[in-house]
């Protein structure tokens, strides 16, 4: 991708009238018009300067829970469960380093969005030709359908298992969370991020019911969270961890969070955007630790529960609904179980409906009414999935589910990379560019998901 000039940033001293309406400096508006995204919730959330460390704390509490729910969205039950049950609890290792990663990549993202005043987006257009912006929005939005297939059909899955609905019938109800959305953002964006924290612990309530219940062999899952080259040789295991891959390190949350902490309405100095910036990625890391939790958890499951019984094959959800009563003897263990899809794969969906919006202002400048936006966004979704349904039928659900995965670790390089760069670049970041420390772990972090990409199509080949 070859960038156009990169727009010089204006430093703090010698803020204009072309600054945003929140004081941040801005680049030269003839190219680029720094209207916020999500402008209904931008910097809504008080900040007091003056404020105790805790309640500071608190106030920035909130858009790291909104990230956190990529990371434990349907598409991750598919991968999680699928290399549970068929290697037991080797794979831990892959969603540690996942995590690890995801943690890393989200604080640049919050940091990116707090010392420019831009998202990744907004970044994307400022700083690379029209049509390297184009194709990148493209990319993009092929990320977020991947992603919102596997939302869908998880929250599909999750209606049928509990009321009977066909799944078609299920995915066309989820189309229903745009009002939800509207009807939430439109009493303000904590009332949107107290909702999320609300299924995110109801999640995590029904997994610990489910691992009491499951006796897992805690010091085999120790030894799991050791890597294993075994992984990088086996063809099938690493389909599935990359799998994994995708599902945790999400490209669309780049973008998300890089706008969400806008929210919060901080002071402009350098000194008050550093402090935004340790309790952003403060607020991110816990956040990123409960996703780590529940996706270990879905994998002990897993291995707990159907392969340490010789159930090696239990990949689809609907069957790990069907076994986890009698197998485990708990009464409630599926049907909690498919409580916590519903709740996973309707969190998902609102965050990845915002996100659509971020990356559609971001990239194309488009302002349209909230609900017409989250139409748009929501039928990128909810259309391929209904096609996929009627094309592969109900049995290919969770096959499609590890595929939308895969696809999305393809796709990371292109928002990490940017990420990477504008991150250690002066010109937009000032004194908060990355050191060069950081740049070299961020670019072992891009080239580690690239070398794992490159296996996988290396193993693919080979048959």
């Amino acid at each position: 991708m070859e960038p156009t000039a990169p727009p010089q940033l204006e430093s703090d001293s010698s803020l204009t009238a072309e600054s945003t309406a929140d004081s941040f400096p801005t680049v030269n508006r003839s190219r680029f018009a720094a209207i916020p995204s999500l402008p209904e919730a931008h910097r809504t959330i008080p900040v007091a300067s003056s404020a105790h460390w805790l309640r500071k704390i608190l106030a920035f509490a909130g858009p790291g829970y909104l990230v956190a729910v990529g990371y434990m969205d349907p598409g991750n039950w598919a991968t999680d469960l699928g290399g549970g049950s068929k290697f037991g609890y080797t794979l831990l290792s892959v969603i540690l380093i996942s995590n690890l990663m995801a943690m890393f990549l989200q604080a640049l993202s919050a940091k990116l969005g707090i010392a420019t005043g831009r998202d990744l987006a907004q970044a994307c257009r400022e700083h690379y030709s029209r049509r390297t912006s184009l194709i990148l929005w493209v990319i993009c939005e092929l990320a977020i359908a991947a992603c919102d297939l596997a939302e869908v059909l998880g929250s599909a899955v999750a209606l049928k298992l509990l009321f009977g609905l066909p799944l078609l019938a299920g995915v066309l109800l989820t189309g229903l969370d745009v009002l939800l959305v509207l009807a939430l953002q439109g009493r303000g964006f904590r009332l949107v991020e107290a909702f999320v924290v609300t299924l995110i612990g109801t999640i995590a309530a029904c997994f610990a019911y489910e691992i009491f219940f499951a006796h897992p062999l805690w010091h085999e899952a120790a030894v799991g969270f050791l890597p294993r080259a075994e992984i990088l040789r086996n063809r099938e295991m690493l389909y599935i961890a990359i799998g994994i891959l995708g599902a945790t390190v999400m490209p669309h949350n780049l973008y998300l969070h890089s706008s969400i902490v806008q929210t919060r309405s901080f002071g402009v100095s350098a000194r008050d955007r550093r402090e935004a910036m340790r309790y952003a990625i403060f607020d991110s890391t816990v956040a990123l630790g409960f996703a780590l939790f529940i996706n270990a958890a879905i994998l002990v499951l897993g291995a707990a529960a159907f392969h340490t019984r010789g159930l090696n094959n239990v990949a689809e959800i609907a069957d790990a609904y069907k076994l986890l009563t009698p197998v485990l003897g708990a009464s409630f263990a599926s049907t909690l179980f498919a409580c916590a899809l519903l709740a996973s794969g309707q969190n998902s969906t609102l965050t990845g409906t915002l996100a659509g919006q971020i990356v559609m202002e971001g990239f194309l400048d488009i302002r349209l009414k909230p609900w017409l936006r989250r139409l748009i966004t929501r039928s990128i979704a909810i259309i391929p999935a209904a096609v996929v349904i009627g094309i592969a039928g109900n049995d290919k659900v969770t096959s499609l589910l590890i595929l939308s995965q895969v696809i999305l670790s393809f796709q990371l390089p292109f928002a990490v990379i940017p990420l990477i760069q504008f991150t250690a670049d002066r010109s937009k970041m000032g004194e908060f560019a990355n050191s060069r420390l950081v740049s070299i772990i961020a670019w072992i972090v891009a080239a580690a998901i690239l070398l794992f990409n490159a296996e996988l199509l290396w193993l693919i080949s080979r048959g």
